[in-house]
């Protein structure tokens, strides 16, 4: 099948990160692929090799569609409005032709109990263009019953080949052995409590080299220690906390960069999943809501996760999310109550931590992935 992939870069690029593992996973499995963005620059360092049976094309206003064949398959990823000159050219084509059409809308990641409950629905549509039509909703999700995870069918099996030490030499990061020096990574947003994070491992008995991703969290970092440098100088006196900046990376780098680290800091959804993957501890900071619904959505995942409670109080004061929020029967009350500074204020058990992260990457091996879901879902479809 040829699919049409649209997606808007909204900002971070997490978006344009999940629909490139997207396409990239159904030309794995033989499929064709359109992907159309507004803004396809962070390709450039994303994936600069590109890839065959993924075509790249520019989402522009209005959109050209003279001598245009629709895909078979209309995805429309996080909600992005496609433009409305697609719309009218896909339903004229359908029609004319009597043959089923497949319009997807991918949601966002969650492990909300409503994910299960609207994976697969149906959507009328009423008006404009695409009236007459019907979209499904496809979630992915951590249950059974939801769109599951994006996972390449090669991706334990280059994760076992992986050799830390080469992989750090070409970056150009040495790791001091005699010290035990602990890798972490940190891709983060501006987390209030990132002070306090570096203050911990300026502290700690284990030394740490923090490698710090480009972009927002390594302006963070910057920012922070300017300040933190010309106002208490000796802060880190000890030297127990080393700092490497890195580049931009492949997609194919950051997995890699997950695999070296003892304990790994993500932000958004296609980093959550790959850290998943990677059967590392890591702690998540999910994309802060103005309404404040991220606070349910992170305990969501604490919760269908397994979270040790060490590990659930840690990224709940990471989020600056008040431990008593009232959202299950799990107990959360924790050190960070409303009004109260964020700090992690809680110490690192990485084996407890990497454990559970173990346990729940099992479970979730035993389901099928996103990407297979999405062509066994669009191959049963009868609407026409």
């Amino acid at each position: 099948m040829l699919w049409d992939i649209f997606c808007k870069v909204i900002d971070n690029y997490g978006d344009m990160g999940v629909c490139w593992r997207l396409c990239t996973g159904l030309a794995t499995r033989g499929e064709r692929v359109r992907l159309w963005v507004d803004d396809a620059s962070a390709l450039a360092w994303m994936a600069p090799q590109g890839r065959d049976g993924v075509e790249v094309r520019a989402w522009t206003q209005p959109l050209a569609t003279d001598g245009l064949v629709p895909g078979d398959v209309l995805v429309e990823a996080f909600g992005c409005d496609i433009a409305p000159e697609y719309i009218a050219a896909y339903a004229k084509w359908t029609r004319a032709r009597g043959i089923k059409h497949l319009w997807i809308n991918l949601e966002y990641l969650s492990a909300e109990a409503f994910v299960a409950r609207s994976h697969g629905l149906r959507s009328p549509v009423m008006s404009g263009p695409g009236a007459g039509l019907v979209k499904h909703f496809f979630y992915p999700g951590f249950t059974p019953g939801t769109g599951g995870l994006l996972r390449e069918p090669d991706l334990l099996q280059r994760q076992a080949r992986f050799e830390r030490d080469p992989w750090l030499k070409h970056l150009g990061i040495t790791v001091n052995k005699p010290r035990g020096e602990r890798l972490v990574s940190l891709f983060c947003y501006e987390p209030a409590a990132l002070d306090a994070l570096l203050l911990q491992f300026a502290n700690d008995a284990t030394p740490t080299r923090l490698l710090v991703t480009a972009g927002r969290a390594a302006q963070a970092v910057l920012t922070l220690l300017e300040s933190k440098n010309r106002l208490k100088p000796l802060w880190n006196m000890h030297s127990q906390l080393l700092i490497s900046y890195l580049p931009m990376l492949e997609q194919k780098q950051y997995d890699e960069l997950l695999w070296a680290c003892d304990l790994n800091f993500v932000r958004g959804e296609d980093s959550l999943v790959r850290a998943i993957w990677a059967g590392k501890p890591f702690v998540w900071q999910i994309y802060p809501q103005h309404d404040h619904a991220h606070h349910a959505k992170l305990n969501a995942f604490l919760d269908v996760s397994a979270a040790p409670a060490s590990l659930r109080r840690f990224s709940l004061n990471w989020n600056s999310v008040p431990g008593n929020v009232p959202v299950g029967p799990i107990d959360r009350t924790g050190p960070l109550g409303p009004g109260s500074p964020p700090t992690p204020g809680e110490s690192l058990d990485l084996p407890a931590w990497g454990a559970s992260v173990r346990e729940f990457r099992a479970r979730l091996l035993t389901q099928t992935d996103l990407t297979r879901q999405l062509i066994h879902f669009c191959n049963n479809q009868t609407s026409v």
